[in-house]
């Protein structure tokens, strides 16, 4: 208390102007329209600038969230359009639900990503506690990703189309000609198509999608689109696809779950024996 009185004493006149100056710019500002139409002006602007400012920074502590319930709302469309498919080839007394949909989609996302090695294998942070399980494709709403490869109880190993050991089942848009989706190793943008029958009728630009042969991936996933291609001797012997993905970056993923996966499985191994 005694050194704020002794501020107050020593710093009493300049406080004094200091309180008669504000006196004053308020007794001008109330009584001239013009000084007080400039002061509320220049008061708006500051603190219309500042909302501004804080409302950016909200936005951005929130665009986590809101990519997540994009993400969460993507997957319930999706669940709901397979059930209206199983729905439309069901009897009319019939009723369907997740169970008994061919396939249902999971929601998860890429923790750890890896595009530059020559086998790539990425982390998702779900696992058989989310329900999810070995060999089901990885993908989101650009195209395809990979294939589950281990599981734990929270996260899950994909091994990612940017991998020696991948081959996926993939065929042009414009017709059934299929083929097997691969990668050399030297663009992670870039992949191949091998096992293109001589007689097919391929074009630059032509788009790729998931052939459906396989019990991983539904048919109709985007891929990419054709790039260049090699034709000699009549025969394919080099056909480059430009991916929809950019695999460097990719964040929220949806991981497809086949209900009908080991029926199919099963009946294929035992025509084969």
């Amino acid at each position: 208390m005694q050194q704020l009185l002794y501020f107050l004493k020593r710093f009493r006149y300049f406080l004094l102007f200091l309180l008669l100056e504000i006196v004053a710019l308020i007794l001008t500002v109330n009584q001239h329209s013009y000084h007080q139409s400039k002061v509320v002006n220049s008061a708006n602007q500051i603190t219309g600038g500042l909302f501004n400012k804080v409302n950016t920074i909200n936005e951005f502590f929130l665009l986590k969230d809101e990519n997540q319930t994009l993400a969460d709302e993507n997957i319930r469309l999706k669940n709901q359009l397979e059930q209206i498919k199983q729905f439309q080839n069901l009897p009319s007394d019939s009723v369907t639900n997740i169970a008994s949909q061919a396939v249902a989609y999971f929601g998860a996302k890429i923790i750890n990503n890896n595009f530059s090695k020559r086998n790539n294998v990425l982390t998702i942070n779900a696992g058989s506690n989310n329900g999810i399980e070995q060999d089901m494709g990885v993908i989101n709403s650009k195209g395809i990703i990979g294939v589950t490869q281990r599981t734990s109880g929270n996260f899950s190993t994909v091994l990612s189309i940017l991998n020696s050991n991948s081959k996926i089942n993939v065929r042009l848009k414009k017709s059934d000609t299929q083929g097997t989706l691969t990668w050399n190793g030297l663009d992670y943008n870039i992949c191949q198509i091998e096992d293109i029958p001589r007689q097919a009728l391929l074009e630059v630009g032509d788009t790729i999608i998931t052939g459906g042969k396989s019990a991983i991936f539904p048919e109709g996933i985007p891929v990419g689109v054709v790039k260049d291609f090699q034709f000699e001797h009549n025969i394919y012997k080099e056909i480059n696809i430009t991916l929809f993905n950019d695999m460097s970056a990719i964040g929220h993923v949806q991981v497809i779950k086949n209900f009908r996966k080991k029926e199919q499985e099963l009946l294929e191994q035992q025509a084969n024996n």
